[in-house]
């Protein structure tokens, strides 16, 4: 489809005199049609010949915009376009009928656009006025639809807006899909403008409001003019302006212009930057269009907690003299699309404590480029204070995750993560310094083998890119693991297959490819079994390392009649925790697919999983340590917050249960199994998705079919904390004098709303001296089983609030379905 094309770049067309002068045209009848062909002259001209309305083709393709612009200047400037988000192919037809009025076919009779649904009577005929208005009249001369009801992202002078009313921007300089800003007069009489997440159309808070919301319905807003004068003010309901074309509010005679002798247009800009503009009519050529006023005064300092801000992620913004914003990228980062200067940009380097660890210059890797007064005031990890602004740069630079830290107040260090966002240029900072680290050679690929270690060099560059590509498509990395595990890689000469041995690789630090009979020898031919799920049978190993000792394994054996979904699983995991590198993650140690086995190998939890750590027998007698469990929540949790915001690629886990946690020697808790997991880029934070996880712990979404987030994550997590609580099961069967405690999240809501807390650790000792605690916890718990996602915290605000970093509120009722638990 045309509308899937990212970049529409508008050509210049340059109409022969002769032929703008010849066409005078100005109204169509029924039946009148106009097909998309090169270097043609416009359907209609505006009686005065001031505006054309057409098919402006799109450069470097057979691609047209049905739209209006101005006639008279070299600049074809639109006003107004039809199919912004489906151009048109060359051959395509725009045609006048009396039912549908205009309808625009592609060659092959597809309609692209029309009319049809906001037609208010029958059409007789088309007529286009010299205000750039093209109307649909009805046999009375009456209007029954027309351009001015309907506007893109322009207002022309004696247009208005009525309540309700949008403007959109374009999405890029010549791309006029729908954009990231809009304009809207709100029913309650309020001018507001505000941004939107791409692609969907959720707003963010406004960055402009006109207050024209009044006590009473006398002075509300209920029009936006444009007059002749290039005035722009809401029309109260009582006819009193509030004239925006001055400053806060108040006319400026000084900045009037009329129409006479300019041509005017207020645009809501691909910036967010509402202005007005003109442009001599009697222009030489060499001028062209002008601010006159803009709103607001410094959208830089417009700051998007759910986004990157104005600018794209990792760039900066700068308010230029005309009250436009200027997007930058850093030094040493660049443009992701090169034809989008709003977009985000990308480091020019690696980094990533992965890719540190596997380095042979691990001490003088990177540098600092410092910058003034400039913030990405919504991307910190951490406020170090009161620190000094050596020891401010010594902390980034120490810290793998630290990619740019802030010192400013003379005592504060604010470490920040990417990817960055809100970034801006701003005096108010007060002399802010920020140390963007950048790594010294560009890369984090060594090709140069050490003379004394060039095997271990080379493998060590193996492991590198492997880690890095896995997180690429699934057909690279399909041709990756295929090429390395038949021994053809590029990077080793080709050896025969041999078992496990002293000299192979270290699986300490690397992640290594395995044969199918180096495993098979490891697990003693798969005897000894530690546990089993739906995708396959985990079996303990033994494998030997470089220095004579032996590391004690967990094999993984994906069941290969469930080959596609085994396979799915497989990239899952490979993908999914080939890039991690934390605390609270299980870490991958190794992998084969050959044929069609697939097992992965993972370093070994002594202690288990943590469902048999606290349903020991369902033993209420026996409840682990009150002090432990504590531990092991907030250890889950840190796992979480570095999957969704921390790691190379965001994870979504999708089925967080005690079973997929597990314990180390020390009772570390360890997020494993990431079959069902959900990868998104570094700018994404939705998905759709099929459903994922285990009944008991499934958020409502993924029942109503919405859009999948990270909060489904939060919703399993708040399980299994009151899991943790309680020692018990989220789902149990009950006599029916206990019936009510058979569901967890229910039972914990009604133990908190009746103060009996206690109930949920009845036995418990250590958790009933700590009531202040149990009931922080218990809170905690329910607001992550919210049923709108959007009343959940994130992970990272779930750890402030273990911490006590955060206050934690009386949540609300956790509406929760019970319909999971009847799903099989």
């Amino acid at each position: 489809m045309a509308s899937s094309l990212l970049l529409f770049l508008l050509c210049p067309l340059i109409f022969q005199s002769n032929s703008v002068v010849a066409q005078t045209k100005s109204t169509i009848a029924i039946g009148d049609s106009y097909t998309a062909e090169t270097n043609i002259s416009p359907w209609l001209l505006s009686p005065s010949g001031d505006f054309a309305f057409g098919f402006l083709p799109l450069n470097k393709t057979d691609l047209f915009l049905l739209s209006i612009w101005y006639a008279k200047i070299s600049e074809k400037t639109v006003v107004w376009h039809a199919n912004g988000d489906s151009p048109a192919p060359k051959g395509s037809k725009v045609e006048l009928n009396a039912n549908d009025g205009l309808v625009l076919t592609s060659p092959n009779g597809d309609r692209l656009w029309n009319t049809t649904q906001v037609l208010s009577g029958r059409v007789s005929r088309g007529v286009f006025n010299d205000t750039g208005n093209f109307v649909l009249q009805d046999s009375d001369f009456n209007s029954v639809w027309e351009t001015f009801d309907f506007p893109r992202d322009t207002l022309l002078p004696s247009q208005v807006l009525d309540k309700g009313g949008k403007l959109r921007s374009k999405l890029k300089e010549t791309d006029f899909r729908k954009g990231r800003f809009e304009l809207h007069l709100q029913n309650d009489g309020d001018l507001v403008m505000y941004s939107i997440n791409l692609p969907s159309d959720y707003a963010n808070d406004n960055y402009y409001e006109s207050q024209t919301v009044g006590s009473n319905t006398s002075s509300a807003g209920t029009q936006l003019v444009l007059d002749r004068s290039g005035d722009l003010y809401v029309l109260r309901e009582n006819n009193e302006k509030f004239n925006m074309s001055g400053r806060n509010g108040e006319e400026d005679v000084s900045i009037k212009v009329s129409s006479t002798n300019f041509y005017l247009r207020a645009t809501l800009n691909l910036d967010g930057v509402f202005s007005l503009f003109k442009h001599p009519k009697n222009s030489t050529g060499s001028e062209g269009w002008t601010t006159v006023w803009s709103h607001p005064e410094n959208i830089c300092r417009y700051t998007i907690s759910a986004g990157s801000g104005v600018c794209g992620y990792n760039s900066f913004c700068t308010l230029g003299d005309d009250k436009r914003p200027t997007c930058q990228c850093p030094k040493s980062y660049s443009l992701i699309d090169p034809d989008d200067p709003y977009g985000s940009c990308k480091p020019d380097f690696i980094q990533g404590c992965a890719e540190d660890a596997l380095s042979t210059k691990r001490n003088d890797l990177y540098y600092f480029e410092n910058l003034t007064e400039t913030d990405w005031p919504l991307s910190d990890a951490a406020l170090l204070k009161p620190f000094t602004e050596e020891l401010c740069m010594k902390a980034c630079m120490e810290d793998c995750l630290c990619s740019v830290a802030i010192f400013r107040s003379g005592d504060s260090c604010w470490k920040k993560k990417l990817p960055l966002s809100n970034g801006r240029v701003d005096t108010t900072l007060d002399g802010a310094k920020a140390f963007l680290k950048v790594r010294k050679d560009k890369t984090s690929f060594d090709f140069s083998p050490n003379p004394i270690d060039g095997n271990k060099n080379n493998k060590e560059t193996l492991v590198l890119i492997v880690s890095v590509l896995f997180g690429s498509s699934a057909i690279l990395n399909g041709l990756l693991v295929v090429m390395i595990c038949a021994g053809t890689s590029i990077f080793q000469y080709k050896k025969k297959p041999r078992r496990v041995s002293k000299s192979d690789t270290c699986v300490e630090t690397n992640l290594r490819c395995f044969t199918y009979e180096e495993l098979e020898e490891a697990t003693n031919g798969f005897d000894k079994e530690l546990g089993r799920g739906a995708f396959g049978i985990v079996y303990e190993g033994v494998i030997n390392n470089n220095t004579s000792s032996e590391t004690r394994v967990a094999v993984k054996k994906l069941n290969n009649f469930l080959l596609d979904q085994a396979h799915k699983e497989f990239r899952n995991e490979v993908n999914g925790i080939g890039l991690t590198h934390h605390k609270n993650l299980v870490r991958l140690l190794g992998f084969c697919e050959g044929g069609s086995e697939r097992l992965l190998v993972y370093e070994y939890m002594s202690n288990g999983t943590l469902a048999n750590f606290l349903f020991n027998g369902d033993d209420e007698k026996q409840k682990p340590s009150w002090k432990l469990r504590l531990e092991i929540a907030i250890g889950v949790a840190r796992g979480l917050v570095y999957l969704h915001e921390e790691c190379i690629t965001r994870i979504i886990h999708c089925d967080i249960k005690p079973q997929n946690i597990l314990l180390d020697d020390n009772f570390n808790a360890r997020i494993s199994d990431f079959g069902l997991a959900k990868l998104l880029n570094m700018n994404e934070s939705k998905t759709n998705t099929g459903i994922r996880g285990t009944k008991g712990y499934v958020a409502l979404e993924w029942f109503k079919n919405m859009t999948i987030t990270a909060k489904v994550d939060v919703y399993s997590y708040g399980v299994v904390l009151l899991e943790i609580i309680s020692c018990r099961r989220c789902v149990q069967e009950m006599e029916q004098e206990d019936e009510e405690k058979a569901i967890l999240t229910d039972w914990a809501y009604d133990c908190h709303k009746d103060g009996v807390v206690d109930a949920l650790v009845e036995g418990d000792s250590e958790a009933l001296d700590d009531k202040e605690k149990l009931e922080k916890l218990v809170m905690i718990g329910l607001w992550c089983v919210q049923e709108d996602p959007y009343l959940r915290p994130t992970m990272r605000t779930v750890v402030h609030m273990l911490e006590g970093i955060v206050e934690v509120q009386v949540p609300p009722y956790p509406s929760q379905i019970s319909i999971q638990y009847s799903l099989n």
